[in-house]
């Protein structure tokens, strides 16, 4: 059995209302809503939150390869450059 900490929380009345049906409704505890609510909400923040910057960074890169043009037969950047990034 997996060992559990004791907390104790507050919540407003309308929020105890809605656990009750719920728990009612769902034939679990409150507690265990409460605990799967709470996996639920930190898988939110387990991945890395995406660096809007640097995605920008990178359209204003794809949009300087796009205002160039297409070249002659031969490209003026090496696909190097693309891995350094």
């Amino acid at each position: 059995m997996v060992t559990k900490v004791r907390k104790q929380i507050y919540i407003n009345p309308s929020q105890e209302t809605w656990l009750k049906q719920l728990a009612r409704e769902t034939g679990t505890t409150e507690a265990e809503i409460i605990r799967q609510a709470i996996d639920h909400h930190t898988r939110l923040f387990r991945f890395p939150r995406r660096d809007l910057a640097a995605w920008a960074e990178e359209r204003a890169f794809i949009a300087e390869l796009i205002q160039r043009g297409p070249t002659s037969g031969q490209r003026i950047w090496q696909r190097e450059e693309l891995h350094e990034r």
